[in-house]
C-alpha cells in the first residue's frame, strides 16, 4: 500500500529549505506527499523559535494529532527544528506529547532518515536525539523541490552575530560555508534542471567564505563564478548583514547578468541608542553610507529591510528616528515586527519593556508610512516595458514578479509555461503592478 506524509513547517526560508530536504529523504523511502492529516502515515513538524508565537503556534498544531494517533497507531510523528533544539523545550515535547515518536533539533537533521527507520522496525519506540553543535558542515541531503520556479541553495549555516534579541546562534551555531565548487555545481544542476530563479541562503550570506578563506571576503567571488553559468535565471540572496555589505559585493552586483538588483538590508531601527544595545554593530550614519554605495553602483535597486518595533527601553523618539530613516531610504517593502522576549538572550532580561498597546500603535504608524512610499515608489513603473518572470497561472489570472521581487498581474496570456516575458505596465493595484506582454 502506498504510504504518505505531511510536512508543516514555521519559520525562516532556511526552514522551507530543511523540509524540502525531510520530503527529500522521505520521496527516497517510497512517501507521497498528502495534505490530509487522517491520510498521511508520517507527520513531521519543522519548527521555529524566533518568535513566541511561532513556538504556541507548533505546540497547538503537535497536539491537534494526539486524537488522530489514537485513531491510528502507526502513525508516526516527529518534531525538529530551532524549537526543539532547545533543551528544555524538547524535553517539554517529550514529556508532555509522549505521542511524538521522534525528536531532533538543527544539528543532526541529516540523520531523519536512521531515526525514522529505527523507529519503523520497532527497534526503538521513541527517538529524542537532541546534540550540540559539530564543528563540521552538516552532510548535504538531496532535496525533493516545491518551492514553484524558486529554488533554495544554502551557502551557509550557522551566526556569529550574537544581536541581543536574537536566539539563531544559539540554535543553529557558529558560522559554517560550504565549499564554493560545490555551490557553483549545485547551481548548474538546478538549471540545467530548468530553475529559474535560484536563492542562495545565509544568515548572514556577507560572512560567506570567512571560516575557510582566512577571514576574507568570498561572497563576491561567489556570486561572480555563478553568474557566469550559461542559462536564463536571476540569483537572489538571503540575508544580509549591514555591518557586512561590501563595495565589492555590490559591484559584482552591479556588473552581472543575472544577479537580482534586490538587496534585502535588514535596519532593525533608526536609533543609535537601541542598535548599540541590540548588538548590531554600525550606526545610523554607517548605514546610511551603505545605503548611498549601493544606490551608486545599482540606481536601480530594490531595497527592503526589517524593523523590529518596541524593543525594550524604546522612546517615543527612538521609534520618530525610524520612520526618519524610513523617510530617507524610502525602502521598496520593509517587513515591520512588534519585539517578542526570546527566553536565553540578553534582550529578555532588559528592562524597561515596551507595553503591547504602544507597540502596535508603533507598527501599525510605521507600515501606514511604508504604504505611502511604496506607492510613490511603483509609479515608475508605469508606462516601462521590464522584463517578468511568469510563475503560475490562478483562478485565471497570470502572475509573475520581477527580477527584484515585485509582483505582477500579466494580462493577454494565450499560452502560459514558466518563462522570462518583456511586459508593458500598464497599472497599479495595492502592491501589484498589472501589464502585458509586447
Amino acid at each position: 500500500m502506498q504510504k504518505y506524509y505531511k510536512i508543516i513547517t514555521f519559520g525562516c526560508q532556511m526552514n522551507v529549505h530543511e523540509s524540502e530536504k525531510l520530503a527529500g529523504t522521505l520521496e527516497r523511502l517510497g512517501y507521497k506527499s498528502t495534505e490530509d492529516d487522517e491520510k498521511a502515515d508520517v507527520v513531521v513538524f519543522n519548527t521555529c523559535c524566533v518568535r513566541e508565537a511561532a513556538e504556541n503556534k507548533a505546540l497547538g498544531n503537535i497536539g491537534k494529532f494526539k486524537p488522530i494517533k489514537k485513531q491510528k497507531k502507526d502513525l508516526i510523528i516527529a518534531v525538529c527544528g530551532c524549537m526543539a533544539q532547545q533543551e528544555k523545550k524538547a524535553q517539554e515535547i517529550y514529556t508532555k506529547y509522549p505521542f511524538v515518536n521522534i525528536i531532533f533539533g538543527t544539528h543532526n537533521s541529516y540523520k531523519f532518515e536512521e531515526y525514522l527507520t529505527d523507529v519503523l522496525n520497532k527497534k526503538i519506540k521513541r527517538v529524542y536525539q537532541i546534540v550540540k553543535e559539530e564543528p563540521c558542515l552538516p552532510l548535504e541531503v538531496e532535496s525533493y523541490r516545491t518551492s514553484g520556479v524558486n529554488a533554495w541553495v544554502n551557502i551557509m549555516y550557522g551566526c556569529n552575530n550574537f544581536c541581543t534579541y536574537c536566539i539563531v546562534p544559539y540554535v543553529r551555531g557558529r558560522e559554517k560555508s560550504r565549499p564554493m565548487e560545490e555551490i557553483v555545481a549545485e547551481c548548474k544542476a538546478l538549471i540545467a534542471a530548468g530553475y529559474k530563479e535560484i536563492t542562495l541562503l545565509g544568515q548572514n550570506v556577507n560572512s560567506y567564505g570567512k571560516t575557510f578563506n582566512n577571514g576574507k571576503d568570498n561572497f563576491a567571488e561567489l556570486l561572480e563564478e555563478i553568474d557566469k553559468i550559461d542559462g536564463e535565471y536571476v540569483i537572489k540572496f538571503l540575508t544580509s548583514h549591514p555591518k557586512d555589505l561590501s563595495e565589492k559585493v555590490v559591484k559584482a552586483i552591479a556588473n552581472s547578468k543575472h544577479i537580482s538588483h534586490m538587496i534585502h538590508l535588514p535596519v532593525q531601527c533608526g536609533s543609535d541608542r537601541l542598535l548599540r544595545l541590540m548588538n548590531r554593530n554600525y550606526t545610523v550614519e554607517k548605514y546610511l553610507n551603505t545605503i548611498d554605495m549601493i544606490k551608486k553602483y545599482i540606481p536601480d535597486v530594490n531595497l527592503s529591510t526589517d524593523i523590529i518595533v518596541g524593543f525594550p527601553t524604546e522612546t517615543d523618539e527612538d521609534f520618530e528616528d525610524t520612520l526618519t530613516l524610513l523617510k530617507k531610504v524610502q525602502y521598496n517593502t520593509v517587513f515591520g515586527f512588534i519585539y517578542s522576549k526570546r527566553s536565553g538572550t540578553p534582550a529578555a532580561k532588559m528592562d524597561g519593556q515596551v507595553p503591547m498597546a504602544v507597540k502596535r500603535e508603533r507598527v501599525n504608524k510605521l507600515l501606514a508610512l511604508q504604504r505611502e512610499i511604496e506607492k510613490v515608489k511603483l509609479t515608475r513603473f508605469l508606462g516601462q516595458t521590464i522584463k517578468v518572470l511568469l510563475t503560475e497561472r490562478k483562478e485565471g489570472k497570470v502572475f509573475g514578479k520581477t527580477d527584484c521581487g515585485i509582483n505582477v498581474i500579466v494580462e493577454n496570456v494565450k499560452e502560459f509555461k514558466v518563462d522570462f516575458v518583456n511586459v508593458k505596465i500598464n497599472q497599479i493595484k495595492n502592491t501589484k503592478l498589472i501589464g502585458e506582454i509586447v
